[in-house]
């Protein structure tokens, strides 16, 4: 095991972005072709190179004591997060989404929970990835003004936000997540069930998933994860889950973090109206032109 993960990562926080519409096609399409010969990067020994990274966590291991131990990273990160990459690594070699990012490989295979081999391992990586960026040494306080407004526009207070996240934690039964996500969403997610159908669109909401599922399948922008599963904090707090959760929200979390989230959040809704706006109008300039589909029949390279 390393003594220290790396201080600084190029885009801490890229993993929390993407666009919904980067896989586009029905899950029911994707085929395992195992047998294929692909390009999958240099193998030593029959050893596959890992495509998906094991990314370190923004500090060094020991940063986050005596909240979270190094003992805690040696196994959650250096145990558990590792497993997972390996796994999805064998999973998906020779398949045709060896190529594709891991947020897309996420999206093809939720499959509207339906799940398809690689997810579980797929979404893991994604959220431990996210989760070690929402920490930091000397976090937890208060939110930075201009997210602090915004949440207690969504709950009223910031002490009724921290009281529904830690609830949502503390009841997730068995192994899971707790988010607070921006829900900017037209409610029509191709690829999933979107669990809050009746809230606002443009709004901060608290939701929990099970296991390895998380808020990208239901095109949310996630901000803020806690991990509940047992293995992240069992060592430091035996069974005492909602200590672990009180200690994360007091003196882990990176608002930073959460603001810099937000920030892109907001901006991928822009753009993603701006986008919807511009083709409304060309709908509605073919529309006033009076234009109408036309038909193109391509000839076909089979003789009659």
């Amino acid at each position: 095991m390393a003594a220290s993960a790396s201080a600084t990562i190029s885009n801490p926080f890229k993993c929390g972005f993407f666009s919904s519409q980067g896989f586009s096609g029905s899950t029911r399409s994707l085929h395992w072709r195992k047998n294929e010969k692909r390009n999958v990067g240099k193998a030593y020994r029959g050893v596959i190179t890992a495509k998906i990274e094991h990314k370190p966590p923004p500090y060094p291991l020991d940063a986050l004591e005596p909240h979270m131990s190094r003992e805690t990273f040696e196994y959650h990160w250096g145990k558990h997060h590792r497993a997972y990459v390996d796994n999805l690594n064998k999973q998906i070699v020779g398949t045709e989404l060896d190529t594709k990012p891991l947020e897309e490989i996420i999206l093809a295979t939720y499959n509207k929970g339906d799940l398809l081999p690689p997810f579980n391992n797929a979404a893991q990586v994604w959220n431990h990835e996210f989760f070690w960026e929402s920490m930091k040494p000397g976090g937890g306080g208060e939110p930075p003004k201009e997210l602090l407004e915004l949440i207690k526009r969504d709950f009223g207070s910031f002490e009724a936000f921290v009281s529904e996240f830690k609830a949502s934690a503390a009841t997730q039964f068995g192994s899971g997540w707790a988010w607070l996500v921006y829900k900017a969403n037209r409610l029509d997610v191709e690829n999933a069930t979107n669990p809050r159908p009746s809230d606002e669109d443009k709004k901060l909401v608290v939701v929990k998933s099970p296991n390895a599922v998380n808020p990208l399948v239901w095109d949310y922008s996630p901000l803020l994860t806690i991990d509940v599963w047992e293995h992240a904090y069992y060592l430091d707090f035996q069974n005492r889950r909602p200590d672990y959760i009180t200690t994360f929200m007091e003196k882990l979390v990176s608002w930073e973090a959460v603001s810099s989230r937000l920030e892109a959040a907001k901006a991928r809704a822009a753009e993603r109206e701006r986008e919807e706006e511009r083709k409304k109008a060309e709908i509605e300039r073919d529309d006033a032109a009076g234009l109408e589909p036309v038909e193109v029949f391509l000839e076909s390279d089979v003789d009659e």
